[in-house]
């Protein structure tokens, strides 16, 4: 049974920005294996866009909004030996977000040249 629902939409020009601008910004949202991965790409600020998407997304889904004991940086999307994006957490974001027992979590992403978009979907297991 899905227990949760969350999607976003943001401006890739948006992020592209905060990056650019803000000294730190990029540490203090996106995991190092995300910047790792997003630095690889030709169009980076896409894939950085849609993982803040995603993250955006997972807040939604669980329905607290942005909680105390967890970090953006701590919640990291990967992609799996097939592509697919999978949802992870670290540090005390892990700690938090096991106590809530969320059960299941899907996510997608997708983005084009101005816009990036993710949708999180938590299931009961």
């Amino acid at each position: 049974m899905i227990t949760g629902l969350g999607i976003d939409l943001i401006e890739v020009e948006r992020v592209a920005a905060k990056i650019s601008k803000e000294k730190g910004f990029r540490e203090l949202v996106f995991s190092k294996k995300e910047i790792d991965y997003c630095e690889k790409r030709t169009n980076k600020f896409e894939h950085y866009a849609a993982r803040f998407a995603a993250k955006e997304s997972f807040f939604k889904a669980i329905g607290t909004g942005w909680k105390n004991g967890t970090a953006f940086n701590e919640i990291e999307i990967t992609n799996n030996e097939d592509g697919k994006p999978e949802i992870s957490f670290l540090g005390e974001t892990a700690a938090t977000i096991a106590e809530m027992n969320p059960g299941k979590i899907s996510v997608s992403l997708s983005h084009l040249k101005t816009m990036a978009t993710a949708v999180v979907i938590i299931e009961s297991i």
